[in-house]
């Protein structure tokens, strides 16, 4: 796979815009393992390599196991390997990335709204947003995963 075009470079601006709701989710106060557990099943959901590689990377240095890292696409039969709200933000990850299909039913709603607060769940559909755009420059211009470079 080859690269198409160096999306960084061509729109700068837009991309430090990007880097500022970034910056805005990191510092969010939600868990930062949460949020790339959030990062990584969207991008598995998206099919983009470059970020699930960046995010199974980011969740090993930040101290998952191996166990559960491989386990994140089934994490609905490995329940006891998540927590209770690790489980309602993978759930309200894969509705809200697949909104066209889901249409993010009310029940969606209220089981994450059973595990955080207001902020919190708007901060997480932020994440889950941001992550669903990252993955579609990356997919679009074949942004090439550090495993295969």
């Amino acid at each position: 796979m080859s690269p198409r075009l160096d999306y960084h470079a061509t729109t700068p601006a837009g991309m430090k815009a990007l880097a500022g709701a970034h910056g805005y989710v990191s510092q969010c106060g939600l868990p930062v393992t949460l949020i790339d557990l959030v990062y990584l099943r969207v991008s598995q959901i998206n099919g983009c390599a470059y970020c699930i590689d960046l995010h199974s990377r980011d969740l090993l240095k930040n101290g998952i196991t191996i166990d559960k890292l491989v386990l994140v696409p089934v994490w609905h039969e490995a329940e006891t390997l998540f927590t209770d709200r690790e489980r309602a933000a993978l759930r309200w990850a894969e509705t809200v990335t697949r909104v066209a299909e889901t249409a993010v039913p009310d029940s969606e709603f209220q089981a994450v709204s059973a595990q955080f607060s207001e902020k919190e769940v708007a901060d997480l559909t932020i994440a889950i947003g941001l992550m669903n755009l990252y993955n579609r420059l990356a997919i679009s211009f074949r942004t090439v995963p550090a495993a295969a470079r």
